[in-house]
């Protein structure tokens, strides 16, 4: 979960560039067709046969969801701070947690709970600064927006995993989510450059990556206890704006980080104690 995190934050910088230079629109299904064709190796040396998912209705409304949430997150993509972007997407794992309770029947501990409400409370250390000042605007709430069907798309995710592999999973992803998008894209389609053209393939590559490694930690165990796991993508992200950005971590920004990472290493200690409790008896 903590490497998929990574690919997809890494991922994410790159198309915040792609989208400062044409239609976020346009950028959503580049990412998603070169995505899909990425995969296309792996489908063909499997056969056909190997990528029909046993659970068909499941990846159509998953990639029907995910195309509602990405649309949201491509729009504001622009113009967010990438670690702020990161920062208010972490209201998915309390969606996540929330869900899994309800529709998948886990048992979400207190210890869970806990875990993702400190996390959460480093969120709000981040964001509070822009929020207060108005800084965030209405591009902030159309991110978060996106935060409950980004949820919604985890729940199908790890209710598919009982029945199909990560690779059926993410293929169909790619290939719904670029079908959606394509009439989506046309009105304001331009050519890309060479550059834009590798950035996409480079896009396509650390997206299924991450989708695929993400689907694989789902399949795993309970989605609920890896969610606060998700919260260091907030470290990937500051770092990576300074880089590519200049966008410099304020002080809000490590602390909230220090909160975040903390909450991720307790409760991935007392899972581990746990599992080895249950091993003992």
């Amino acid at each position: 979960m903590a490497i998929g995190g990574l690919l997809l934050v890494t991922m994410n910088a790159l198309m915040k560039r792609m989208t400062d230079e044409m239609s976020p629109l346009q950028a959503q299904f580049l990412r998603y067709l070169f995505g899909l064709l990425v995969m296309m190796p792996w489908v063909m040396r499997a056969g056909l046969a190997a990528y029909r998912p046993n659970r068909l209705p499941g990846q159509l409304w998953r990639g029907v969801i995910h195309t509602a949430a990405l649309t949201l997150f491509f729009l504001a993509l622009p113009h967010v701070p990438l670690a702020d972007m990161t920062a208010i997407l972490f209201t998915t794992p309390i969606f996540v947690l929330a869900g899994a309770a309800l529709v998948l029947g886990e048992r979400v501990t207190f210890a869970r709970w806990a875990a993702a409400a400190v996390g959460f409370s480093g969120v709000a250390v981040v964001v509070w600064p822009h929020l207060s000042g108005g800084g965030a605007g209405v591009w902030s709430l159309v991110m978060l927006a996106a935060s409950p069907f980004f949820a919604v798309s985890f729940l199908i995710n790890k209710a598919l995993t009982k029945h199909d592999s990560p690779a059926v999973i993410v293929t169909w992803q790619n290939l719904v989510v670029t079908l959606l998008a394509l009439p989506l894209a046309l009105p304001f389609w331009q050519t890309p450059s060479a550059f834009q053209w590798g950035a996409f393939l480079v896009c396509g590559l650390l997206g299924s990556a991450a989708h695929i490694a993400m689907t694989r930690a789902f399949s795993l165990g309970d989605i609920s206890a890896m969610q606060p796991i998700r919260f260091l993508d907030l470290v990937w992200s500051s770092l990576l704006g300074l880089v590519f950005f200049s966008e410099s971590p304020t002080v809000n920004a490590m602390a909230g980080g220090a909160i975040i990472v903390a909450s991720t290493i307790w409760i991935a200690r007392r899972e581990a104690l746990e599992r080895r409790m249950r091993a003992g008896t």
